[in-house]
């Protein structure tokens, strides 16, 4: 038995990495609050790993010259850069979604 799972070793799943939940869809939106009114553009529905999801994060960031951080799944770029991010995914064939307003 498998002390983490508690399932026989064979079919013990604690190895695997986590598959991400979600329907695929990229949202992207722009938020302010809690940021002291300052705009962030956050990237959220990537079925992505942690490395993936990095990886991701760097290329929006640079593309929009600011910085940003990658933080329980989701993708935050500083400033409004909504439209710059909506083409910037389009162009590398994920489905994208404008959310909020």
């Amino acid at each position: 038995m498998c002390p983490g799972c508690r399932q026989p070793v064979a079919a013990c799943r604690c190895g695997e990495p986590a598959v991400p939940k979600g329907d695929g869809v990229l949202r992207v939106s722009r938020e302010t609050k809690g940021r002291g009114g300052k705009a962030v553009t956050v990237v959220k529905g990537a079925l992505l790993d942690a490395a993936g999801l990095a990886a991701l994060g760097k290329q929006l960031r640079t593309l929009c010259g600011t910085g940003g951080t990658v933080k329980d799944g989701v993708i935050e770029v500083q400033g409004d850069h909504v439209e710059r991010v909506i083409e910037a995914l389009k162009a590398q064939g994920h489905t994208v979604k404008r959310a909020g307003g």
